[in-house]
């Protein structure tokens, strides 16, 4: 599914009118000169990508008097898992909420910025949000399968997009989305049963099928595993490095183990700011900013 809308990337000027954005594919120049307090982080490591998938320039958010992420230039790399890192309250959840226009929903909430989706601005005054959360799926850190069938909470999707012609095509849907969530072979048999009736584990997976049913490109997961017991862990973690091969996926988790896992890379945010972005095994070893050992070493968090 593709947005319905045209808007080119003009990346944004600094104060002498060079840009700060991406140039002919190689990375710009980051703001300096602020005051303390008023200039964010720069951030270290390779942030930047070849042939991104989604690309951030500049992105600010506020609530309302609240400062909460602050510059924030990254890019999401295609068929890659990147995990989203931090202590709690450091930006990393608002800022995979700005991927597909969640922070609309929060009163208050003000974002600045450049967000583009194959180079179209999902900021864009003509964007209709609706298609974009299609194309921009999100999975929540608790279960939250709608009080319908196992079978119509897939199908929900693609119904209210027109996305089947006829039962059939919607059947194959279903059977599809189900079997690439890994739960076909549990619940073929069972339809027709509601889908608050199956386990934590199996809802969370029923979510995932529920996302994919509507042809996203980028899935992004907020603390997806962190309700679940091991062993439903386990399955979701083997589920993404699965699916990585089909979307982009964006994980937000407080598990270093699980990032260390499932991701090829890691961004770490603190207080607002993106602190360093780079592969993960080379974050988890050889971290190159001082907060980032820091904190993967536990001395805060």
């Amino acid at each position: 599914m593709k947005l319905a809308f045209q808007h080119k990337y003009s990346a944004p000027k600094d104060s002498k009118g060079d840009s700060l954005g991406r140039v002919d594919g190689k990375p710009a120049k980051t703001q300096e000169g602020m005051a303390p307090g008023q200039s964010p982080a720069p951030t270290v490591g390779t942030p930047y990508v070849d042939n991104p998938r989604v690309i951030c320039r500049n992105v600010n958010v506020h609530y309302n008097e609240k400062h909460a992420l602050r510059e924030v230039s990254l890019d999401i790399a295609n068929h890659q898992v990147i995990a989203m890192i931090g202590p709690s309250g450091c930006g990393k959840s608002t800022f995979i909420r700005c991927l597909n226009r969640m922070n609309d929903t929060i009163e208050g909430c003000r974002v600045t910025g450049d967000i583009l989706l194959d180079d179209q601005n999902i900021y864009a005054k003509q964007v209709d949000v609706v298609p974009l959360r299609a194309q921009v799926g999100m999975v929540f850190q608790k279960p939250n399968p709608f009080p319908k069938s196992i079978y119509d909470n897939v199908a929900y999707g693609p119904k209210i997009h027109g996305l089947a012609g006829n039962r059939a095509e919607l059947d194959e849907i279903v059977e599809t989305s189900l079997q690439k969530a890994g739960l076909w072979a549990e619940v073929k048999d069972r339809l027709t049963h509601s889908g608050t009736s199956l386990s934590g584990g199996q809802q969370q997976r029923l979510c995932i099928a529920r996302t994919i049913a509507v042809g996203p490109e980028v899935i992004l997961m907020d603390e997806p595993c962190s309700a679940l017991d091991p062993i439903a862990t386990g399955k979701i973690e083997e589920l993404i490095d699965e699916l990585r091969r089909q979307y982009t996926i964006v994980i937000v988790t407080h598990s270093m183990q699980q990032a260390a896992r499932v991701s090829q890379r890691t961004a770490y945010f603190h207080l607002g700011d993106l602190i360093e972005v780079g592969k993960t095994e080379q974050i988890f070893t050889t971290p190159r900013h001082r907060l980032t050992q820091d904190y993967i070493t536990g001395r805060f968090g």
